[in-house]
């Protein structure tokens, strides 16, 4: 069996294995690529003057279990809390993907809104599926996207290399 057949057959049976988890990982990726611009997958960052974080663990805990929408009752209903003093802001990210933005000088609520960029992280390396999907679906689906990768250069240049070796064998029975 020529390496031309085996990369048409591997090409084409590949293709059509990994269609659904490369379908979710592109489209995630392509949300993921453009997350700063479009605050419905992931809020804008808001900014105020203040670089030192100046608010006390209770006022960040008060801050979030007064937004309804974020259903904090205590810390175990915080994912993070981010810290940007170049923006002048925490983020506090809740378990149900909420996140509120408290400006660091007093604490005060800048920003409440859903956050959709971590579901969509989690679509991206298959983890929202389970360790098992991760590891035995999306691995070995990127594994054949390399070697689609390979066989399509090879299929690409072989084109080229078969009219150069007919070029050389012309030659040969000429001269």
């Amino acid at each position: 069996m020529s390496l031309s057949f085996l990369s048409r057959r591997l090409h084409r049976w590949g293709a059509i294995t990994i269609g659904l988890p490369l379908l979710c990982v592109v489209t995630s990726g392509l949300l993921l690529q453009v997350k700063k611009q479009f605050p419905w997958v992931q809020p804008h960052e808001q900014r105020t003057t203040v670089s030192t974080p100046a608010v006390e663990w209770d006022l960040i805990l008060a801050a979030a279990k007064a937004m309804p929408l974020a259903g904090v009752q205590g810390w175990e209903d915080i994912d993070r809390v981010d810290v940007r003093p170049g923006k002048g802001i925490m983020k506090v990210i809740t378990t149900s993907r909420w996140e509120t933005q408290l400006a660091l000088a007093d604490g005060a609520v800048l920003q409440v809104a859903y956050r959709r960029s971590d579901l969509i992280e989690t679509l991206h390396d298959g983890s929202f599926f389970g360790d098992a999907a991760k590891l035995w679906i999306f691995l070995p689906a990127g594994v054949v996207l390399f070697a689609l990768w390979m066989t399509g250069l090879y299929l690409w240049v072989l084109p080229w290399l078969t009219k150069r070796k007919r070029a050389r064998l012309k030659m040969k029975a000429e001269g």
